[in-house]
């Protein structure tokens, strides 16, 4: 017939018989791919991180293959079940009570990661509380706690991860989708966390040269209790109400996020508020 091209019978023959060793190839590749996703011999030290983002985050870097340093300013209980189940998973993990706002304790959160696992490659400052008042009704025992922990801590530990964090690393900072938004009885609590956006994007400038990446994540509304508590159901389903994808977020999707800028391919976003929110803003 015109045209018709015939496969010799060796040649078919030959390509059965490399059709086995090809899958191989093509499984072990795939194998390479999953597996260049899991690190090994790398550090990560999570600032309040005994539940919600910061628990998340701890064992969703550990599932990655990082040892983990948890950290807790009073949830002792809580820090060391989020140990106790990165450990049950075959990871590493220890758990440090350390208050963010006081330079000493940040020094010795940071002493017992050394001490225990020899340096650190990624750092999360995560740590963080929420006081909502309008302006003519917010303490100022409220204010100065958030300005504390949240402004002045995250500072204590973004210098500390500045000196002690081995070139090629990440610092990821905690903010909030809340400075878009701009919502009454947030405006204190958006200022502090706009001070990481700032803080991320002048950092990544100052460590030019060691290829740390540095950013900000800006979750939108998360389940925990920093945001539920003081809430009414019908209040949490308005926001949720708000999203494209009519939920919302998860504690994992930040940590999730988080992980995604920790590994090798995400190196080249630096110097950024990466908004983590399901589309709220």
């Amino acid at each position: 017939m015109a045209g018709r091209y015939e496969i010799p019978r060796r040649t078919v023959l030959a390509g059965a018989a490399m059709a086995p060793a090809m899958l191989a190839i093509g499984a072990a590749g795939a194998h390479a791919t999953e597996s260049a996703q899991t690190v090994h011999g790398k550090v990560a030290l999570v600032t309040g991180s005994s539940r919600g983002i910061g628990a998340a985050t701890a064992k969703r870097l550990a599932q990655d293959g990082y040892a983990v340093t948890v950290n807790c300013e009073v949830n002792r209980d809580l820090a060391a079940g989020v140990v106790r189940e990165i450990e049950a998973a075959g990871g590493r993990a220890i758990w440090v009570q350390a208050d963010v706002s006081d330079p000493a304790a940040v020094r010795r959160l940071f002493d017992e990661n050394d001490r225990a696992f020899g340096g650190v490659d990624v750092v999360v400052s995560n740590a963080g509380v929420m006081r909502l008042a309008p302006f003519r009704d917010m303490t100022d025992a409220d204010f100065i706690r958030m300005v504390d922990v949240n402004q002045k801590g995250s500072f204590l530990v973004l210098r500390e991860a500045a000196r002690r964090v081995r070139d090629g690393g990440r610092i990821i900072a905690l903010s909030s989708s809340i400075t878009q938004l701009r919502l009454p009885t947030y405006g204190p609590y958006a200022a502090t966390k706009g001070a990481q956006d700032m803080f991320a994007n002048v950092l990544a400038k100052e460590l030019a040269g060691r290829m740390v990446s540095v950013n900000a994540i800006a979750p939108g509304v998360v389940d925990t209790t920093l945001f539920t508590d003081g809430k009414t159901p019908e209040q949490i389903a308005g926001f949720a109400a708000r999203t494209p994808h009519g939920r919302i977020g998860e504690p994992s999707d930040i940590a999730n996020t988080i992980a995604a800028l920790c590994r090798g391919d995400g190196a080249w976003i630096n110097g950024q508020t990466v908004f983590a929110n399901g589309g709220i803003v």
